[in-house]
């Protein structure tokens, strides 16, 4: 299975493509989608005309998107990455690509074995079970790759056969 893991964001937007054979993971690419503009339009445009490149060129069987949270304090941000997200929802869409989100306390949890793990003991983490050479950087690239492997291990878990 080919999984494409983003961590979705306006001003960089992390993406970790793995494929799981098994009980093995392996990353087959990660970077960051950095748009040049500070309009919102123009930096949507990008962030979906890189996605829809990657997802022409590694044809995943699923992407792993970070779920919206909200905090209370800084609720116009939550509309703004609902921006982002609704892009990246399109680009997949138009690909037949599932989306799967994801809470990021999931993520940790599955990564880590707990939900409030820090952005390092995920990094750590990410970089043993993918067998990575360094730590995975930015923090949007760990997290990610993070949300990909965290979709994998739901997939070859005995639950799964259930889900579908």
């Amino acid at each position: 299975m080919r999984i494409l893991g983003i961590d979705p964001g306006l001003v960089a937007t992390g993406y970790g493509m793995i494929a799981a054979t098994g009980d093995r993971m392996e990353c087959l690419a990660a970077g960051v989608i950095r748009p040049d503009s500070p309009a919102l339009d123009r930096r949507l445009l990008q962030i979906h005309e890189e996605l829809t490149a990657l997802l022409h060129e590694f044809i995943p069987d699923a992407v792993a998107l970070e779920d919206l949270f909200t905090v209370y304090k800084h609720p116009k941000t939550a509309v703004l990455m609902g921006h982002a997200r609704g892009v990246i929802c399109l680009a997949a869409a138009q690909r037949a690509v599932p989306v799967i989100n994801i809470a990021p306390t999931e993520v940790k949890r599955a990564v880590t074995g707990h939900g409030r793990a820090s952005k390092e003991q995920v990094q750590r983490m990410v970089q043993g079970l993918l067998r990575l050479p360094s730590l995975p950087t930015p923090d949007h690239v760990s997290d990610a790759l993070a949300l990909a492997i965290c979709h994998a291990t739901r997939e070859r878990s005995p639950a799964a056969m259930y889900r579908r």
